[in-house]
């Protein structure tokens, strides 16, 4: 491997020194947290919900359970396991971005979540908690923004207990080249203006749509989990591969 392969990464398109791509995308993020929300609905015309559901349905989430939910941002994921894994479990939000964390924890707090609920601020790629803790983890269009994938996926193998679930809710890659052709209109065309009307951030929205391209497909992603470890690794496309679900266990 080359040089130049370990000191760089990907930031949307561009290649940046791999110290600095952290930095960046904190700076999208501390940019977009207050609109975050409003942009998921105009963004998906409200779809995203049905896609958290999914996987919320697919956790096999019970009373008792631990679950982690990486990259939480606002806390739409964590406000549904907390009402199931309820007061006898613990339901831990952690994002890197301390401003994401703050708009979730304050939207949490004044939807009156329950005592369950914690908050980290956290790097995926060194989770800073103790081997086999959770039940369930899950990282919810977080992954993509992870510099080092590969030391994530073995940070979350190893804070899952034996036989605990991971699911990778992200944007992938569709098969149809009609969708495909639309999807891409859409991401950098329209998306950007959306960001730029709503947010006042066009260049925030456009790495956005960046990053899902350079965000591995659904095979390759399947392919690094195994490789991280996990086993019975599988993936559910949504909306023809805009979106796909992966979800592997802990050995």
């Amino acid at each position: 491997m080359s040089e130049k392969k370990q000191d760089t990464t990907h930031f949307g398109y561009q290649e940046v020194p791999v110290d600095e791509k952290v930095k960046r995308v904190a700076d999208v993020f501390h940019s977009v947290a207050g609109k975050y929300d409003l942009m998921n609905d105009m963004m998906s015309g409200g779809i995203h919900r049905l896609w958290k559901r999914i996987t919320i349905e697919q956790s096999g989430a019970r009373a008792g359970m631990k679950v982690l939910d990486i990259a939480g941002g606002t806390g739409d994921l964590t406000r549904k396991f907390s009402r199931i894994v309820g007061p006898s479990g613990k339901v831990v939000l952690a994002d890197i971005n301390e401003s994401m964390l703050r708009v979730g924890r304050d939207k949490l707090i004044n939807a009156g979540a329950a005592g369950n609920i914690e908050y980290v601020q956290a790097n995926a790629e060194c989770l800073p908690f103790a081997d086999n803790t959770f039940d369930i983890l899950t990282i919810a269009f977080g992954l993509r923004n992870v510099t080092d994938k590969d030391a994530a996926l073995r940070s979350m193998l190893r804070v899952l207990k034996p036989g605990g679930k991971v699911m990778v809710l992200e944007f992938s890659k569709t098969d149809n080249p009609l969708l495909t052709k639309a999807y891409d209109f859409y991401s950098f065309n329209i998306l950007p203006q959306m960001g730029k009307l709503i947010a006042n951030d066009a260049e925030s929205y456009r790495y956005l749509a960046e990053s899902i391209r350079m965000h591995p497909d659904q095979e390759t992603l399947k392919e690094m989990m195994a490789g991280a470890g996990f086993v019975n690794c599988r993936y559910q496309n949504m909306t023809g591969g805009v979106v796909a679900l992966h979800t592997g266990i802990k050995p």
